[in-house]
């Protein structure tokens, strides 16, 4: 079995008065995995390194300009039983503003901002629930034990 890194996760989150809101994406019924709910997910181009995939990605994805990127210290995974490999992908970050509109591309039918609690409801994998623990105590607590790497972009 081989093991591949072929793309990435973003995590969008706001910081409102009422605290941080992550967006999550509702699959549309044309895609793999119809109707899920999830962050911004995406393939990494040929040649392409991780962090331009996920502002890509981003942009494509929801029209929103990325404010800061970090690099989160989590690392989601899947298994693809019909090629039969192991997928990791690297974890992202990313602020936006607060007033910014949100224009889904056609891969998406709904968004929503959520707190924490809600969007773990959401979600339908561990890591991804955890990512959002992760990011949240980061953002909230700078002085968390864990190390996030800021991107310059």
């Amino acid at each position: 079995m081989k093991i591949v890194s072929t793309m990435i996760e973003a995590h969008i989150f706001r910081e409102t008065k009422n605290g941080i809101e992550f967006l999550l994406l509702k699959r549309a019924k044309n895609q793999f995995y119809p109707g899920l709910w999830q962050m911004v997910t995406g393939k990494i181009n040929s040649g392409e390194k991780a962090y331009v995939t996920a502002i890509r990605e981003i942009k494509e994805e929801t029209g929103l300009t990325t404010l800061q990127l970090w690099v989160a210290p989590i690392i989601s995974s899947f298994y693809e039983p019909k090629d039969e490999y192991i997928c990791l992908l690297p974890v992202f970050a990313a602020k936006v503003n607060t007033e910014s509109e949100v224009s889904i591309s056609d891969e998406h039918t709904e968004f929503k901002w959520l707190n924490r609690e809600q969007a773990k409801e959401l979600l339908a994998w561990p890591g991804q629930r955890e990512a959002v623990d992760v990011i949240e105590d980061y953002i909230n607590n700078r002085k968390s034990f864990l190390h996030f790497v800021e991107v310059k972009i």
